[in-house]
């Protein structure tokens, strides 16, 4: 059974051996008996440990890490540029802005930036280089003067629950009371447009220089609020302001501001004590400029100056201008229309308004602000002793002389030891 059949397929074997010489002479030996069969095949698992290649071999090496790095690195977070708004009592710190290398002189950005660090969002380095996070502030208030709409732009990891975490590594008095994504390059101090600040100060401050300097039963009259708001409409526009800082020339172009609102708010009471609120809104201003708009103000309605030296003090003739104490000088809100514009309807970006921001800076001011300037004025006395140096001033004379007066008449100015308002320059 089956002979034809292994006849036929052993002919075919001969048939493919006699074509090949070697391998018909190892055909006659095995038929002669000479030579054993060949054994199975050993498997895969044998050839490869006898040095056989296999094909699971054959493909690419998987790639080297380098150093000590481990082949799965752990997913780092993206890092995305930020703004933050941010609120805060600035008396008993030398300002906003860090400055590196002068630990003594403590600035509201050094416990900021230690809450960024310590709530995980930024790394230790970040903090020792702000540059590493792109970090910036729309203004740089100085030495004791607080701000209730500030704004910082930077780079983070958005991690959960961020401003809660950055928080409760602040202290009570600086806040964060708001965050939302911006552009990859914005920067807050050059797409700032304008910024609004204000001036809470005593109403007695208005009252006639023959009345006493600290009489806290004065009362604003309709007639002298009118008369206040009048002259601080005459600063609305572009004006040189040399007069009104101490860090430019009357031709230096940058001396010229444009103001595009200046006014005198009803009085409230405060324990006892009237207060009044200056608002102006500009596009930048330099240092000591708004406390000086304010003092020459508060020379002429008191009676020292004629108001003739409003007009003269945008001339190239140095004019003594006096400044009011950095007290109650507030940084209120930073304004961005032109960014707003174009990003702020694009779907993906929200417009930087604060609206809904509104009530916590309400409450801030209202629990760290106004308590702030008003317990410190009734301490400090700082606006009735600034009142008493302006009989010292003569609103006719350069500047020169009439620091010469100041100083020989031995009254030490109170504005000088105080903060001042410096957001750009």
């Amino acid at each position: 059974m089956g002979g034809p059949s292994l006849q036929a397929a052993l002919l075919r074997a001969w048939a493919r051996c006699t074509a090949r010489p070697g391998l018909r002479a190892r055909w006659l030996s095995l038929m002669a008996g000479k030579e054993a069969p060949p054994a199975p095949a050993a498997p895969p698992s044998d050839r490869k440990a006898r040095g056989a290649r296999v094909w699971e071999e054959a493909q690419n090496p998987p790639k080297r890490v380098r150093g000590s790095e481990v082949e799965e690195q752990p997913r780092k977070l993206p890092k995305r540029k930020i703004v933050l708004l941010m609120a805060y009592s600035g008396k008993g710190y030398h300002g906003m802005q860090r400055n590196l290398g002068s630990s003594q002189f403590k600035t509201i950005e050094d416990d900021l930036v230690s809450a960024l660090v310590r709530a995980g969002c930024i790394p230790e380095n970040h903090g020792e280089d702000m540059r590493k996070m792109s970090f910036q502030r729309c203004a740089r208030t100085d030495k004791g003067v607080s701000a209730a709409g500030q704004v910082v732009s930077l780079k983070v990891w958005l991690i959960d629950g961020l401003l809660d975490k950055i928080n409760s590594h602040l202290p009570s008095h600086i806040r964060v009371l708001g965050l939302k994504r911006v552009t990859g390059g914005f920067n807050s101090k050059n797409r700032c447009d304008a910024r609004t600040y204000f001036y809470m100060l005593p109403t007695f401050a208005f009252a006639h220089k023959d009345r006493d300097v600290q009489d806290e039963t004065y009362r604003l009259s309709a007639e002298t609020l009118q008369q206040v708001n009048r002259l601080l409409a005459c600063y609305k526009g572009t004006h040189n302001f040399h007069n009104f800082t101490s860090q430019k020339g009357p031709r230096e172009p940058s001396a010229r501001r444009y103001v595009l609102e200046m006014y005198c708010e009803p009085p409230f009471e405060r324990e006892g004590l009237e207060f009044a609120v200056i608002k102006v809104k500009g596009q930048s201003f330099m240092m000591h400029q708004i406390r000086k708009m304010v003092g020459l103000v508060v020379a002429i309605v008191k009676g020292y100056a004629p108001e003739s030296v409003l007009e003269r003090s945008w001339g190239e003739e140095k004019v003594d201008v006096p400044k009011a104490p950095g007290l109650g000088l507030v940084l209120e809100r930073v304004h961005f229309e032109t960014y707003n514009q174009r990003f702020g309807g694009d779907g993906l970006h929200e417009p930087l308004d604060w609206a809904q921001e509104e009530a916590q800076v309400a409450a801030f001011k209202e629990q760290h602000i106004y308590p702030t300037i008003i317990s410190t004025e009734r301490h400090e006395r700082s606006m009735a002793q600034w009142l008493s140096t302006l009989p010292v001033h003569d609103f006719s004379a350069t500047a020169l002389a009439a620091s010469a007066a100041a100083a020989g008449s031995g009254i030490q100015d109170p504005s000088s030891m105080d903060g001042s308002d410096q957001d750009t320059d």
